[in-house]
């Protein structure tokens, strides 16, 4: 019986870290297979963390399997995401710093001409 709660840790380690290799590669979006995997990562690591009483973990995964529950919540009932939102077209306002990481030109002001 142990081995199924150490089965399910490791399987749980590989559900995030592969969700989230394939986010920060751009091999997949951070969309409902995400939310997914994480969801079910969680899970596996609650039940692997309450077998060894690591209530740190337990609260910790609990958390993060809230968080992609109620991503999925959303997806599902159409809202739009943070990152939804986020794809929309950015305005730049003048003096505040652009945190976008696209490289903006801006041209200065151009003299009057009299011809």
């Amino acid at each position: 019986m142990e081995l199924l709660f150490e089965i399910s840790g490791w399987a749980g380690a590989v559900a995030i870290l592969s969700a989230y290799l394939a986010v920060s590669m751009g091999w997949l979006k951070a969309g409902k297979g995400f939310q997914t995997s994480n969801l079910l990562g969680a899970c596996a690591f609650i039940i692997n963390g309450a077998f060894h009483e690591a209530w740190p973990s337990v609260v910790t995964n609990i958390a993060w399997f809230l968080i992609s529950a109620v991503a999925l919540l959303r997806m599902r009932s159409g809202q739009e995401s943070p990152a939804a939102a986020a794809e929309a077209p950015q305005v730049q306002f003048p003096g505040v710093p652009d945190t976008t990481g696209q490289l903006a030109i801006v041209e200065g002001p151009r003299a009057a001409s009299f011809t």
